[in-house]
C-alpha cells in the first residue's frame, strides 16, 4: 500500500492528468457563471424583442378568418370554378357558400367581411347585409333555407355584387391560411379575379409612394445632422475643458426633455404667429407671414433638431481620440490648416460621421410622433400608416408587412453599410 502510493506521487503524468481534470472543471464552472450572468438579457431580449418581431412577423403571413370561415366554399371556389373563363361560379359554389355562411356566428360573419374589406373596398357592407338577408329569409320561407333550390338568384336578388366574379375572386384570393397578400397590398399590388399579380389603382397605389417619402426625409434628416453636428462635434474635441463641458450639457440638454415636448416646442416657434416668424418680419427678412409648419420644412427642421446629439457623440467621441500631433506634423512639413484638416483630420473621423449617420437614418426611419404632429397630410411616413392600421383601421396583417418591410430595409440598409464601408470601420470613440 505504501508503495503504490510513492509510486504514484513520483509519477508526473498521474498529476498532469489531475491538473487537466482540476483545469476543466474551473473552465466549466466559469462557463456556466458567465451564462449566469448573461441568461437574464437573454431572457428579457427574447420576450421583449425577439418574441414581438416574430409575432409581427407571424401576423403579415396569418390569414385564417376566410379559410377558417367558410372552408367549403374557398375549396369549392378552387376546384370548380375557372375565373379565366369570366364567367361566375357554378350554382354548387353559390349553395356551399349560402349555407355555410348562414350557420356562421353574427360575430364570425364580421370579421369575415372585415377581412374581406381589407382587400377589396365596399364588400363589409355586402357581407353584413347578407347576414342579415339571409337569418330573415329563413324565417320567412316555408321549410326555411333548406327549401332554396336556386342560391345563385337569390344571392344575387340579396344584392347584385354577389354576380360579379371580382367578388368570388377575392374570397378564393385569401382563402388561404397562410398569404402573401398582405405583402402584396404593401406593395401597392394585388391579385386579380385570374389570381393574377398585378398593380392597384392609381388612386389607391400609395404605399410605394410613402417609402420613398420615408427613405427621402430620413436622408436629409442625416444629411442635416451631418452638416451640424460636425462642427460642434469638432468644438467639443478641441476647446478648453471648461469651455467643452458647459457645450457637452447643452448638447445632452434634450435628453432630459420629453420628445413630445420638444415636438411642441416647435409648434410654437414654428407657428404662423410664432416666434421665427416674429423674428423674421422683425428683421425685415419676409414681408409677410409664411407658413413654416403642417409642411416638409417642419418636418425637416424638428426631426434634425431632435436627431442631432445622435449625431454629434459619435463624432465627437471619434474626435476626442485622434492625435492632435498628427495635424501639427502636417502642418510642419508645409501644408497649410485646410490641407492638413482635409488630408489628415477629417480621415480620422470619418468613421465617427458613419457611426452617426447609419444611427440618425435607422432612428429617422421609424420616426412617428414628430412627422403627424408638425407635418401634413403628404408628409406623413410609414410609421405613421402602420399606427392607423394598428389603431384606426384594426388591418393588423397590413400592419405587420409595412413593419416587416421596413425591418428588412433597416437590415438590407446594415449589409449594404457592412458591405461598401465595412462595420469594422465604424466607431463609436
Amino acid at each position: 500500500m505504501t508503495d503504490t502510493t510513492a509510486s504514484n506521487a513520483d509519477d508526473p503524468m498521474a498529476d498532469q492528468g489531475t491538473l487537466k481534470q482540476r483545469l476543466a472543471k474551473a473552465e466549466r464552472r466559469n462557463k456556466l457563471r458567465a451564462y449566469g450572468l448573461v441568461l437574464p438579457l437573454f431572457i428579457f431580449s427574447a420576450i421583449f424583442f425577439f418574441f414581438p418581431i416574430g409575432l409581427m412577423m407571424f401576423n403579415s403571413i396569418d390569414n385564417p378568418l376566410v379559410a377558417n370561415a367558410v372552408p367549403k366554399t374557398v375549396e369549392a371556389l378552387k376546384t370548380q370554378w375557372d375565373s379565366r373563363k369570366d364567367t361566375l361560379p357554378p350554382e354548387e359554389v353559390y349553395a356551399t357558400f349560402g349555407k355555410e355562411f348562414h350557420d356562421l356566428d353574427r360575430l364570425t360573419q364580421s370579421r369575415m367581411a372585415r377581412r374581406m374589406n381589407f382587400e377589396n373596398a365596399g364588400l363589409l357592407t355586402l357581407v353584413r347585409r347578407t347576414g342579415s338577408r339571409l337569418n330573415a329569409l329563413g324565417k320567412e320561407t316555408e321549410g326555411g333555407l333548406d327549401a332554396i333550390t336556386d342560391w345563385k338568384t337569390t344571392l344575387i336578388e340579396v344584392d347584385g355584387r354577389w354576380g360579379d366574379a371580382e367578388v368570388w375572386a377575392t374570397m378564393r384570393n385569401i382563402g388561404d391560411p397562410i398569404t402573401g397578400n398582405y405583402y402584396l397590398n404593401a406593395l401597392d399590388l394585388r391579385r386579380d379575379k385570374h389570381g393574377e399579380i398585378t398593380t392597384v389603382d392609381e388612386n389607391r397605389s400609395i404605399y410605394i409612394d410613402v417609402a420613398v417619402r420615408t427613405f427621402w426625409i430620413s436622408g436629409l434628416v442625416t444629411f442635416f445632422c451631418i452638416l451640424l453636428g460636425y462642427p460642434v462635434s469638432f468644438l467639443l474635441a478641441n476647446l478648453p475643458m471648461r469651455y467643452s463641458n458647459l457645450l457637452m450639457i447643452l448638447v445632452l440638454l434634450p435628453f432630459w426633455t420629453s420628445l413630445l415636448v420638444r415636438t411642441t416646442a416647435w409648434i410654437v416657434v414654428l407657428q404662423d404667429q410664432g416666434v421665427l416668424n416674429d423674428v423674421l418680419i422683425f428683421l425685415h427678412l419676409i414681408p409677410d407671414r409664411v407658413q413654416l409648419i403642417y409642411n416638409r420644412f417642419g418636418v425637416i427642421v424638428s426631426m434634425t433638431h431632435i436627431l442631432l446629439p445622435f449625431m454629434i457623440l459619435p463624432i465627437y467621441s471619434v474626435m476626442k481620440n485622434i492625435n492632435p500631433s498628427h495635424v501639427r506634423a502636417a502642418r510642419s512639413l508645409g501644408a497649410t490648416q485646410w490641407t492638413a484638416f482635409w488630408r489628415v483630420y477629417f480621415p480620422q473621423s470619418v468613421p465617427g460621421i458613419g457611426a452617426g449617420g447609419l444611427l440618425v437614418f435607422i432612428l429617422a426611419l421609424g420616426y412617428y410622433i414628430t412627422p403627424a404632429l408638425v407635418g401634413g397630410p403628404t408628409d406623413q411616413m410609414t410609421s405613421y400608416f402602420i399606427a392607423d392600421h394598428t389603431e384606426r383601421s384594426l388591418n393588423w396583417g397590413l400592419a405587420s408587412a409595412l413593419g416587416g418591410i421596413l425591418l428588412a430595409s433597416v437590415l438590407a440598409i446594415y449589409l449594404l453599410y457592412n458591405r461598401f464601408v465595412g462595420i469594422d470601420n465604424m466607431k463609436l470613440g
